[in-house]
Protein backbone atom coordinates (compact mmCIF):
# COMPACT_ATOMS: atom_id res chain seq x y z
CA UNK A 1 0.00 0.00 0.00
CA UNK A 2 1.37 3.38 -1.03
CA UNK A 3 2.05 5.94 1.69
CA UNK A 4 2.37 8.99 -0.60
CA UNK A 5 0.10 10.50 -3.20
CA UNK A 6 2.75 10.13 -5.91
CA UNK A 7 3.39 6.49 -4.95
CA UNK A 8 -0.33 5.75 -5.19
CA UNK A 9 -0.42 7.33 -8.65
CA UNK A 10 2.59 5.25 -9.71
CA UNK A 11 0.84 2.10 -8.49
CA UNK A 12 -2.25 2.97 -10.56
CA UNK A 13 -0.11 3.67 -13.63
CA UNK A 14 1.73 0.37 -13.23
CA UNK A 15 -1.56 -1.54 -13.18
CA UNK A 16 -2.76 0.25 -16.31
CA UNK A 17 0.53 -0.20 -18.20
CA UNK A 18 0.72 -3.87 -17.24
CA UNK A 19 -2.74 -4.44 -18.68
CA UNK A 20 -1.81 -2.67 -21.94
CA UNK A 21 1.45 -4.62 -22.25
CA UNK A 22 -0.27 -7.95 -21.61
CA UNK A 23 -2.91 -7.13 -24.21
CA UNK A 24 -0.23 -6.22 -26.78
CA UNK A 25 1.69 -9.45 -26.03
CA UNK A 26 -1.50 -11.48 -26.36
CA UNK A 27 -2.29 -9.87 -29.72
CA UNK A 28 1.20 -10.71 -31.00
CA UNK A 29 0.82 -14.33 -29.93
CA UNK A 30 -2.63 -14.60 -31.55
CA UNK A 31 -1.45 -13.19 -34.88
CA UNK A 32 1.63 -15.43 -34.76
CA UNK A 33 -0.55 -18.52 -34.20
CA UNK A 34 -2.79 -17.55 -37.14
CA UNK A 35 0.25 -17.14 -39.39
CA UNK A 36 1.78 -20.47 -38.33
CA UNK A 37 -1.57 -22.20 -38.90
CA UNK A 38 -1.83 -20.67 -42.39
CA UNK A 39 1.73 -21.81 -43.18
CA UNK A 40 0.87 -25.34 -42.07
CA UNK A 41 -2.31 -25.29 -44.19
CA UNK A 42 -0.36 -23.78 -47.15
CA UNK A 43 -2.97 -21.06 -47.53
CA UNK A 44 -1.07 -19.01 -50.13
CA UNK A 45 -3.76 -16.32 -50.48
CA UNK A 46 -3.84 -15.40 -46.79
CA UNK A 47 -0.09 -15.59 -46.11
CA UNK A 48 1.00 -12.13 -47.37
CA UNK A 49 -1.64 -10.24 -45.40
CA UNK A 50 -1.08 -12.34 -42.26
CA UNK A 51 2.68 -11.77 -42.49
CA UNK A 52 2.09 -8.03 -42.86
CA UNK A 53 -0.25 -7.98 -39.84
CA UNK A 54 2.22 -10.04 -37.81
CA UNK A 55 5.15 -7.78 -38.71
CA UNK A 56 3.12 -4.70 -37.77
CA UNK A 57 2.05 -6.06 -34.38
CA UNK A 58 5.51 -7.33 -33.49
CA UNK A 59 7.16 -4.03 -34.37
CA UNK A 60 4.59 -2.11 -32.32
CA UNK A 61 5.38 -4.36 -29.36
CA UNK A 62 9.11 -3.89 -29.87
CA UNK A 63 8.79 -0.12 -30.24
CA UNK A 64 6.96 0.20 -26.94
CA UNK A 65 9.36 -2.15 -25.13
CA UNK A 66 6.92 -5.02 -24.60
CA UNK A 67 9.37 -7.34 -26.33
CA UNK A 68 13.01 -6.73 -27.26
CA UNK A 69 13.85 -5.45 -30.73
CA UNK A 70 16.16 -8.41 -31.34
CA UNK A 71 13.38 -10.85 -30.46
CA UNK A 72 11.01 -9.05 -32.82
CA UNK A 73 13.54 -9.16 -35.66
CA UNK A 74 14.24 -12.84 -35.07
CA UNK A 75 10.54 -13.76 -35.09
CA UNK A 76 9.88 -11.74 -38.24
CA UNK A 77 12.90 -13.20 -40.00
CA UNK A 78 12.08 -16.81 -39.20
CA UNK A 79 8.43 -16.55 -40.14
CA UNK A 80 9.21 -14.57 -43.32
CA UNK A 81 11.55 -17.36 -44.38
CA UNK A 82 8.89 -19.96 -43.68
CA UNK A 83 6.31 -17.99 -45.66
CA UNK A 84 8.65 -17.51 -48.65
CA UNK A 85 9.50 -21.24 -48.78
CA UNK A 86 5.85 -22.32 -48.54
CA UNK A 87 4.54 -23.54 -51.88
Amino acid sequence: MANHKSAAKRARQAIRKTAVNNARKSTVKTVEKKLVKAIAAKDLKALPELLKAFTSEVMKAAKTGVIKKETASRKISRLSTRVSTTK
